[in-house]
């Protein structure tokens, strides 16, 4: 089983599909000083980021004519939405006219060798973030991520603006009340902020006024801890490079996190005991890394982070040296544990081809194994990990699936 290929990469080539066409390791990732941003909406980003593309997207007359009517859109809805929130949120949001309009435009200036074809052979392909789409053309490749970002900002709206249902309304409902004048004010203050940025690419005003709305709902939980890899995962990062992965049977353990239900408590009782059996396992030799997952999710817009809670715990208590934890501090479901360890495990360039440990209470590590990947599959579209053996009633190998990097539309807290 440890010789095992990793799972999507097999998947893939049985579809035909080339190396060239395969998330790369070694892919930095374009960031912006707004992390919730980059993660949610990449395409977009690189729209704003790449200076030859933005210079070509700004440029064309059919897209510039598609901002001026966005903004006209927002300018009649200042002056007549007054307090009808869903009337602000139809002004920004991306008509299914104009998602098809834009897609049409970008697939006709598409070209192999213009900046939209360097765009998806050196960015969108690589980074893994549209990992879903990458067997067909590369023209579609990049049509489809267009459709997944606009279709994201259009949720964060529908969510964080109208106050529809999320997925999980219970942890990630809207803040406020649709019937509170001040969240009317506040929305209509939204909606001209938007307009009041140097706009000179279509979807921006969109854009802006849809992270607006995640902070004015205190959902930046995206941005949690970021960067990382220069603060709480800065130790082991480094410790990473120097690791000699041929000492250990695995490469990390992965401690799923278990929120308290009480405000006041920082770590549940189940998040100790998980600590504890992967201290254990870590003792043993069995990985050189403990990643602890979980985000601010239990109870609704609590304070404390999972992750960071255990990391603390681990290492206060448990005296596990601080470069032998990885925190990942976003998943707000334990599908989401999985497919963030994965992601963390391809971005920080550990072995892809080597097994990680799965290591928490009974109950949930038998779920892990035989009910949660179908739950994936439906809630995620995919697999993010393959199961390997069983090695006890806590313990179970996995084999993290590429598919991971794949942006999540419908979860902007933890896309």
């Amino acid at each position: 089983m440890k010789s095992l290929y990793p799972f999507l990469l097999l998947c893939l080539f049985c579809k035909g599909i080339s190396a060239q066409d395969l998330p790369r390791q070694s892919y930095p990732l374009i960031k912006t000083r707004n992390e919730v941003q980059y993660k949610n909406y990449y395409l977009l980003t690189l729209f704003q980021q790449l200076p030859e593309l933005r210079k070509m997207l700004a440029a064309d007359t059919a897209l510039q004519y598609i901002l001026k009517s966005k903004t006209v859109q927002v300018n009649e809805a200042l002056k007549n939405c007054k307090a009808e929130i869903p009337c602000y949120a139809k002004a920004l949001k991306f008509s299914t006219a104009e998602i098809e309009q834009i897609s049409n435009r970008l697939a006709t200036i598409y070209a192999e060798n213009n900046e939209l074809g360097k765009l998806v052979t050196n960015h969108l392909i690589p980074s893994g973030c549209y990992a879903l789409y990458s067997n067909g053309s590369h023209k579609n490749v990049l049509i489809k991520a267009w459709e997944q970002d606009a279709n994201a900002i259009n949720y964060t709206i529908g969510v964080y603006v109208e106050g529809n249902k999320p997925n999980y309304p219970k942890i990630d409902s809207i803040s406020f009340s649709l019937r509170d004048k001040e969240y009317a004010e506040l929305t209509t203050a939204n909606a001209w902020l938007a307009l009041q940025v140097n706009n000179k690419l279509f979807f921006e005003p969109a854009m802006q006024f849809a992270l607006q709305a995640l902070e004015l709902n205190e959902r930046n939980d995206a941005a949690d801890y970021e960067p990382m890899v220069k603060g709480v995962n800065l130790a082991a990062v480094n410790q990473i490079k120097k690791t000699d992965w041929k000492k250990y049977p695995y490469s990390v353990i992965l401690v799923p996190g278990a929120g308290p239900e009480e405000k006041e408590v920082a770590l549940s009782a189940g998040g100790m005991i998980r600590c504890r059996l992967a201290a254990l396992q870590y003792q043993k030799g069995m990985a050189p890394f403990i990643v602890v997952s979980g985000g601010r999710v239990h109870p609704y817009k609590t304070k404390f982070s999972e992750a960071y809670e255990m990391k603390k715990f681990l290492t206060e208590v448990l005296q596990i040296p601080e470069n032998a934890i990885i925190m990942e501090p976003h998943a707000r479901h334990t599908t989401t544990n999985l497919r963030n360890c994965a992601r963390l495990m391809f971005r920080y360039g550990m072995p892809i081809n080597k097994a990680g440990m799965v290591c928490t209470v009974k109950s949930q590590s038998y779920y892990i194994t035989d009910i949660l990947p179908e739950r994936c599959k439906k809630e995620l579209g995919y697999y993010p990990y393959k199961n390997g053996k069983r090695l006890s009633d806590t313990e179970s190998e996995f084999y993290l699936n590429t598919a991971s990097l794949q942006i999540d539309f419908d979860e902007p807290l933890d896309p």
